[in-house]
């Protein structure tokens, strides 16, 4: 639990606050007391053993499951567990799965476009076309994302890795403060998680970045701050170099 000392400076600088919160499926607590601090414009890599707890965490921040117990606080003053999972999403917060979701039979340019954050009423569709300002973000995404000699293509066509970045320019384009991405390099190729890195580290100038990973050499890559979850608690924090030398650490997910 975060001490009540330090509760109002850290809540007025945080983007996402989560304080002391438990989460019990059928007499198994997935979460046990789990506090996290991230602060406007921060990566953080979150890495821990299966079963740790990494996606329950997700699902509470984005609305999927309600906590217990606990604090989940976003951009200072919004509760979040009062927050149904649509409302979380408009205020800023989207989440990338493990699994890519894309619209396959659509090009790549209108997979983003399909995305961007703009009026979705009847009305709105109805009349709807493309104005400079979006032209402009749809073409700074593709950019982004490496997919600019892409957008033409069928979505459905690109790589495994191509359809994650697809997916993360997706999430782009609905303008969020805090981007979740559950274990974005499975399944790709050496250059691919090299180059996801990269792409993850510009996103993060703008943006807050959550990463959920289990490749070590990745995280490594992404250099940034680290938190080790172990049956649903914060059991180590701080850089790689650092939370790889702790004993409890190796003992319950390095080692192994």
């Amino acid at each position: 639990m975060i001490e009540a000392t330090t509760f109002a400076n850290r809540l007025s600088t945080s983007l996402l606050y989560l304080d002391a919160v438990e989460v019990t499926f059928d007499g198994y607590r997935a979460l046990r007391g789990l506090s996290l601090i991230l602060e406007p414009g921060e990566m953080r890599a979150i890495i821990g053993p299966n079963g740790a707890g990494k996606t329950t965490m997700m699902d509470v921040i984005t609305g999927k499951t309600r906590p217990d117990a606990g604090d989940v606080l976003f951009d200072g003053n919004f509760d979040l567990t009062e927050l149904d999972e649509a409302a979380i999403a408009n205020l800023g917060i989207g989440r990338k799965f493990q699994k890519p979701t894309v619209f396959e039979s659509h090009t790549v340019e209108d997979n983003i476009m399909l995305a961007l954050k703009c009026d979705r009423g009847v009305k709105a569709s109805l009349l709807w076309r493309n104005n400079a300002a979006q032209d402009e973000t749809i073409e700074r995404i593709l950019h982004t994302t490496r997919l600019a000699p892409h957008a033409k293509r069928l979505a459905g066509d690109l790589s495994h890795g191509q359809k994650q970045w697809l997916e993360i320019g997706m999430l782009l384009a609905q303008d969020p403060k805090l981007l979740l991405v559950d274990e974005p390099v499975a399944g790709m190729t050496d250059a691919e998680t090299v180059e996801t890195a990269r792409l993850l580290r510009e996103i993060a100038r703008d943006h807050s970045v959550v990463v959920v990973e289990h490749d070590m050499e990745f995280v490594r890559a992404l250099g940034c701050r680290v938190t080790v979850l172990h049956e649903g608690a914060v059991l180590a924090e701080g850089s790689l170099d650092q939370v790889s030398t702790n004993e409890r650490v190796i003992e319950v997910y390095l080692g192994r």
